[in-house]
């Protein structure tokens, strides 16, 4: 999504302004969304890893959450994973979904990156 379509969800979102004559304004708040873009190093964001299989029509999926950082950064973890685990997946809403039972092997693959993993549930 760009800048330019953002939605805000409240008000506090705004920075305060909630009217301006001035034409500068929205591009000033703009540059500051771009400003909040910032993903932490690897070894700052703690990702949990577990396994699920309700509401997937019995198939066993491992899932991924608790990432920070852009969709695009997202969307590139996801496929490093799904490349190095030979298998399917996507990244949406947030979260790391990967085909198959396979949270050791993707435990491991994430620490060796540097990240601060924990295994949950499943």
């Amino acid at each position: 999504m760009s800048n330019k379509n953002k939605k805000f969800s409240d008000l506090s979102s705004l920075g305060g302004l909630v009217y301006s004559t001035n034409s500068d304004a929205m591009k000033d708040l703009e540059n500051k969304a771009n400003d909040e873009e910032y993903t932490p190093d690897p070894s700052e964001q703690t990702l949990r890893v577990w396994i699920e299989k309700k509401h997937r029509g019995g198939k066993t999926v491992t899932i991924v959450r608790d990432f920070e950082g852009s969709d695009q950064e997202l969307a590139d973890l996801a496929k490093t994973l799904k490349n190095k685990c030979g298998t399917g997946g996507s990244a949406k809403d947030g979260e790391i979904i990967l085909q198959g039972s396979i949270a050791d092997k993707v435990v491991a693959l994430l620490k060796d990156m540097g990240y601060n993993v924990k295994r949950a549930g499943g």
